[in-house]
C-alpha cells in the first residue's frame, strides 16, 4: 500500500511548515489529488490518520480535492476533459494527447496555529 509512505510524505511536509512557521497545532491539510494519480483517496484517509497520532497533527484532517482529467491536443491545440480515459481530440480526432491535469499529488495549504 504506497498510499502510507504518502501520507506519511504528507505529514513531514506539514510538520517541517509547522516548525519553520513557530506554530504549535495543524488544524487541517488541503491536498490536491488527480484522478490518475494512482492513489486511493479512502486508503489514503485511513494512512493518514495512523501516522498522524501523537503528532501536532493528531486531530488534523486531510481535506482532498480531487483534480478532473483534462488533456490538450497536440495538433490542433484544443484543451477538452478527458471522459472514460479516452485520450482522442473530440475536435480533430487525434490521438497526439498531452495530460495537463489529473496527475496531481499536491499539499496545496496547511491549517495551522
Amino acid at each position: 500500500m504506497h498510499e502510507m509512505s504518502i501520507a506519511e510524505g504528507i505529514v513531514d511536509i506539514a510538520l517541517q511548515t509547522l516548525a519553520a512557521n513557530k506554530g504549535r497545532v495543524i488544524h487541517a491539510i488541503q491536498l490536491r489529488l488527480g484522478v490518475m494519480s494512482g492513489v486511493e483517496p479512502d486508503a489514503l484517509q485511513f494512512c493518514f490518520a495512523a501516522v498522524t497520532k501523537d503528532t501536532a497533527a493528531a486531530n488534523a484532517t486531510l481535506q482532498i480535492e480531487m483534480v478532473p482529467l483534462r488533456g490538450r491536443c497536440l495538433d490542433c491545440d484544443y484543451e477538452f476533459s478527458v471522459a472514460d480515459y479516452v485520450f482522442k481530440c473530440p475536435r480533430c480526432k487525434s490521438i497526439a494527447i498531452q495530460t495537463i491535469t489529473g496527475r496531481e499529488l499536491q499539499v496545496a495549504s496547511i491549517d495551522m496555529d
